[in-house]
């Protein structure tokens, strides 16, 4: 019988820095770790790469549009669990210096206030 490997939860971050200023935004609404501030972020879904997962939350969450040219990998992280309950998670962060179109905040229901600091 085969041995079951373990499972991991994959997400992508982003840091959108301008100059020496990052893109934060409060998390609003979500039921988790709302009034903290975050980057743009999310979950890889089925079939898609670390980078197509980050450059399409960038525009979903803010309108960034970024070529893929243009992103570069900062960070990888494994974040094992001791408790059973908690899945593991793999978390890929990335950082961009350009991007195309004007940031906005493209998710009024979850973020409340994305400004860079």
């Amino acid at each position: 019988m085969a041995k079951e490997r373990h499972k991991n939860i994959p997400a992508a971050y982003l840091f959108l820095l301008r100059g020496d200023q990052v893109l934060l935004l409060r998390r609003f609404n979500t039921g988790y770790a709302d009034g903290q501030y975050s980057v743009v972020a999310g979950h890889v879904e089925s079939g898609e790469t670390f980078t197509q997962c980050i450059l399409r939350e960038a525009e979903e969450e803010v309108g960034a549009r970024i070529r893929p040219e243009n992103i570069r990998v900062g960070h990888v992280m494994h974040k094992n669990s001791d408790s059973k309950e908690i899945e593991e998670r793999v978390h890929v962060f990335f950082v961009a210096e350009q991007w195309e179109e004007g940031i906005e905040n493209k998710e009024k229901h979850k973020c409340d206030d994305p400004f860079l600091v």
